[in-house]
């Protein structure tokens, strides 16, 4: 019996290489060796309180990012998260047995307080409780994820054992990271400070169905320094983003010749950016191609949507219905 991967990405629009290298790119290789459910985390945007246009739009265009980037529906799972309210049931149950002062602790609940004061509501406290639901629905045992998402898959397995042990159940098993690498892809931001992401900027990120111009464009204003100043010293923070970026996206030629060329004071940061642009050019042109194609096909897209939700729903109604057993909602 193949072991259970459950993953998804927020439907807050397109798709960039930190989504595609730090998750998409895992999917892809999973889908033949395990029993694979990826879905689209529109319940998770509604703390932003997208408009209904714009988190239909999100949710249609990240679906279609997953397709063309190699998903395949016939051998994965893919589902809109709304479609499956068995999630919203479980997240009900679950909240009862997470607690404020853990909650309250999450980096991410914190990071977003600083972010947004304004806007500190219930679903952004409760997040990580959302997002243990959707990883032990489906009774996973492996998430691929980011560095970033390691404290909450830390907190899903907190979740499922305190429901196990507060019941007496082992209905829950411990989801663990996983990765096809060593170590967990960390994909830079052009902005110089950190991890690549859309909520830091448009021009933070490089978008799959970016054009090759404006790619070149956004490389090119990547943050630089005045260069090095003396031979082999340590990169700061900016420029060792840029030469992440290019260990992801190059050749292992071209990123040892360029960093030779900065260790001997000799880089120039215009051809170093424009090799970097060029190269992700040609990595995104697949997909960028097949994004076009499945745009145009709505009934397609339907269709996938309708299968995803099908399968989703019979694997969650099933551990639901363990939990409600279990909690002792039982029909007299």
């Amino acid at each position: 019996m193949k072991e259970i991967v459950v993953s998804g990405i927020r439907s807050t629009g397109n798709l960039h290489l930190g989504n595609y290298f730090g998750a998409v790119n895992n999917f892809i290789k999973m889908q033949d060796e395990y029993n694979c459910y990826f879905f689209i985390a529109d319940l998770h945007s509604l703390t932003t309180h997208p408009t209904p246009a714009d988190l239909h739009n999100n949710v249609k265009q990240v679906l279609i990012e997953y397709l063309a980037c190699g998903i395949d529906p016939e051998k994965s799972t893919i589902y809109v998260q709304s479609d499956v309210p068995e999630i919203s049931e479980l997240y009900l149950y679950m909240n009862m047995n997470a607690y404020l002062g853990e909650l309250e602790r999450s980096t991410s609940f914190k990071d977003k307080v600083r972010a947004n004061p304004d806007n500190v509501n219930a679903g952004l406290l409760t997040y990580p409780v959302l997002m243990a639901v959707d990883i032990i629905i489906h009774k996973a045992t492996k998430v691929p994820v980011g560095k970033d998402q390691e404290q909450h898959l830390e907190m899903a397995r907190t979740f499922g054992n305190r429901f196990n042990r507060l019941y007496n159940h082992d209905l829950f098993p411990e989801p663990y990271a996983f990765s096809y690498s060593d170590n967990l892809i960390k994909v830079p931001g052009l902005d110089g400070k950190g991890k690549m992401g859309k909520s830091e900027g448009e021009g933070n990120a490089v978008f799959l169905s970016d054009s090759p111009e404006i790619i070149r464009k956004k490389v090119s204003r990547a943050v630089t320094d005045s260069g090095p100043t003396q031979l082999n010293q340590l990169k700061p923070e900016p420029i060792q983003n840029l030469f992440d970026l290019m260990k992801i996206v190059s050749s292992e030629e071209t990123y040892n010749f360029f960093n030779e060329q900065y260790n001997s004071m000799n880089i120039r940061y215009g051809d170093f950016k424009k090799q970097i642009a060029e190269d992700m050019i040609i990595l995104t042109a697949p997909m960028r191609e097949k994004i076009q194609e499945i745009s145009a096909d709505s009934l397609y897209l339907s269709k996938v949507a309708k299968q995803g939700a099908e399968k989703a729903r019979e694997s969650a109604q099933k551990t639901l219905k363990e939990v409600r057993e279990i909690i002792g909602f039982k029909p007299f």
